[in-house]
């Protein structure tokens, strides 16, 4: 997608930010900051992750399929080729990493969960770097050291904490990290044929096809009429305000304003989540917390700026 003049202008560009443009990435950040708190309130009414998985993926797959047809209009068919791509896409950047994430949730707080998400930018550098061998500048690998110090930092805190298991669940959510990293890294030529919109809207229903086929494939359909109520009405809102809203709303907000100043816009994600972790879920704001994050976001916004 094109970025508006407004967001590539050399002088002025912040003060020409459009507005709409700017709430819609707000939004659209805090909306995908929310799956974790709605994840974590789930787990206490005995889901499981495959099923709780297959819940938000099955009531947000008519929105996808939607928004696929609506991007796909007036458009050729997809080739065996785009078809394939679309597969996989949708296997790496939303099948496994959402179930690589709910998974580490079972066993980390949604402030760390969010903090480890965030490396995104650093994994794409990394993988751009052992995948192409794109050089990696030394205030890059400054950048990187520092976000990776915050997590590190946080993770120490969080081992006292929790315990062991905050081994696996670290592992598991760096692992969802890595594989969103990877559907980010291949996915650039797809965009440019397919359009983002479109793309999204494909890969997103493959992926609702895969957590429905290992839910039918791993549990029994009579456990769905066990489930707490409560797990329903989460499961819808994760759906609808954590899942289909947030992507829409970014993809909208790149329109408005590019994709560089919508990503840093997304740095409010992290601090929201933390923020609703300790309102809602009485997680522990410390100071371990708080300089960690200080630290994982000055070092992606460092990267940032090695980027433009």
């Amino acid at each position: 997608m094109s970025s508006s003049p407004s967001a590539t202008s050399d002088s002025g560009a912040s003060a020409r930010v459009p507005l709409s443009g700017l709430l819609l990435a707000v939004g659209g950040a805090i909306g995908f900051s929310g799956k974790a708190i709605i994840v974590k309130l789930a787990y206490r009414h005995g889901v499981d992750a495959i099923t709780l998985l297959m819940l938000r993926m099955l009531l947000a797959l008519p929105l996808f399929l939607a928004l696929a047809w609506w991007a796909g209009r007036g458009k050729p068919s997809l080739t065996p080729r785009e078809r394939l791509a679309v597969l996989g896409l949708g296997f790496s950047g939303y099948y496994l990493a959402s179930f690589l994430d709910f998974a580490g949730l079972a066993y980390v707080t949604a402030s760390f969960e969010r903090l480890i998400l965030y490396l995104n930018p650093t994994i794409v550098l990394l993988l751009s770097w052992a995948l192409y061998g794109r050089r990696v500048t030394a205030r890059q690998a400054g950048a990187l050291a520092v976000s990776y110090a915050g997590v590190l930092l946080v993770f120490g805190h969080e081992l006292q904490v929790a315990g062991a298991n905050v081994w696996l669940g670290g592992a598991l959510v760096f692992g969802s990290a890595v594989s969103y990293a990877l559907y980010l890294v291949y996915s650039g030529e797809w965009v440019k044929r397919l359009g983002a919109m479109r793309l999204t809207g494909l890969a997103t229903s493959v992926a609702c096809g895969f957590c429905i086929a290992q839910f039918l494939l791993t549990r029994p359909l009579s456990g769905l009429a066990e489930l707490a109520p409560a797990v329903w009405w989460l499961s819808v809102l994760n759906a609808i305000a954590c899942t289909f809203a947030p992507v829409l709303m970014v993809m909208m907000a790149i329109e408005r304003m590019g994709a560089g100043v919508a990503a840093q816009t997304g740095m409010i994600g992290p601090m929201s989540t933390i923020l609703m972790g300790v309102l809602i879920l009485d997680e522990p704001l410390t100071g371990w917390v708080v300089a960690g994050t200080v630290l994982v976001l000055g070092g992606v916004w460092l990267l940032a700026r090695q980027r433009r």
